[in-house]
């Protein structure tokens, strides 16, 4: 089976805990007309009152001035791919052990199906690993 696997920027930007924390930070981003394909915001265990949202992708130079206006930075602690394909049962095992065969550790991980295809996201500690991944997901 084969699928789409591509190295993503994925931007990440604290957010107050609080309601409206999120809607704030995403505000002006619609307003540059920013189409993100993936959202995750979730509070912070260690740190009381705050959260933090992912979001991918952003494109252009708009978009990108008014992310750091707000708080974004490209998250360069973990690289990340993406991969999209034929949903089926088990998909997620199967992906996360191939990655698990060939030496890469997963720091994140996060899918999602709509119809018939999934789109999963998968965060690891460097760029080389990124790339070693890649080559692995594309051989599958």
């Amino acid at each position: 089976m084969s699928y789409l696997v591509e190295l993503i920027d994925v931007w990440a930007a604290p957010i107050p805990d609080v309601p409206g924390g999120l809607a704030d930070i995403l505000a002006p981003l619609q307003q540059v007309g920013a189409d993100f394909q993936s959202i995750i915001a979730r509070r912070s265990p260690d740190d009381p009152g705050r959260g933090v949202v992912f979001v991918t992708p952003l494109q252009g130079d708009e978009e990108i001035a008014v992310a750091a206006q707000v708080g974004f930075n490209v998250n360069r602690v973990h690289h990340s791919i993406r991969i999209v394909g034929q949903d089926r049962k088990g998909i997620a095992a199967e992906l996360t052990q191939k990655l698990a065969a060939g030496g890469i550790n997963i720091s994140g991980f996060s899918a999602s199906v709509l119809n018939t295809q999934f789109v999963a996201y998968v965060a690891v500690d460097s760029l080389e690993d990124a790339n070693k991944a890649i080559a692995i997901l594309r051989k599958a």
